[in-house]
């Protein structure tokens, strides 16, 4: 498919079934939120030298990849049945 039709199709509003989305989803909500959360805290561990918060920051970054990829399977991916996709109009 030529970089023209790719874009008069994205234009005139069909959607791509190759797009996997921006992951703009519940389950990566949560995920990103908080390993931000854990990155946050374990750089200020790190600059005021605690070690064993740094460590417990590296375990809740753990948490939320591990939150995320269950939400996900709960159906509250891109795709996932529980996601309703909002149209950005």
């Amino acid at each position: 498919m030529s970089e023209q039709s790719m874009t008069e199709q994205t234009v005139s509003g069909e959607c791509d079934l190759h797009d996997p989305g921006h992951g703009s989803s519940p389950a990566a909500w949560v995920a990103v939120t908080i390993m931000l959360v854990a990155f946050t805290i374990g750089t200020f561990a790190f600059w005021f030298d605690v070690p064993w918060l740094v460590w417990a920051s590296a375990g809740l970054l753990v948490v939320g990849l591990i939150a995320g990829l269950v939400l996900s399977r709960m159906g509250y991916g891109v795709k996932g049945p529980r996601y309703a996709s909002k149209d950005h109009s």
